[in-house]
């Protein structure tokens, strides 16, 4: 038993430290000025993304495109405006947001 509680206990600490990890690569590339992980701002909560598109074998490809070029009318009027810059850390963003 005391075993399975070490366990569980040393997997949060690793599945926090991940979040944290990448909640600062977001916010190293200022995608939390526009998106919250629990809510939304001005565009939709990151846990929204990840539920829209569960499942889908091309999400993190797509979310890779739409961090650095930007969309249009998929969350509403407001657009994302691309993100160049997060051309390097775009993929681990989109696996981190997909993971939520």
């Amino acid at each position: 038993m005391k075993a399975v509680v070490i366990a569980a206990a040393a997997a949060l600490a690793l599945t926090t430290g991940v979040a944290s990890a990448d909640e600062a690569l977001a916010k190293k590339n200022g995608c939390l000025g526009c998106h919250q992980v629990d809510k939304k701002v001005v565009g939709p909560a990151f846990k929204d993304v990840a539920k829209k598109y569960k499942g889908d074998a091309k999400a993190a490809e797509h979310l890779e495109h739409v961090i650095v070029n930007g969309s249009k009318g998929v969350w509403g009027a407001v657009p994302m405006a691309p993100q160049p810059k997060a051309v390097g850390d775009a993929k681990a963003l989109a696996a981190w947001i997909l993971s939520l």
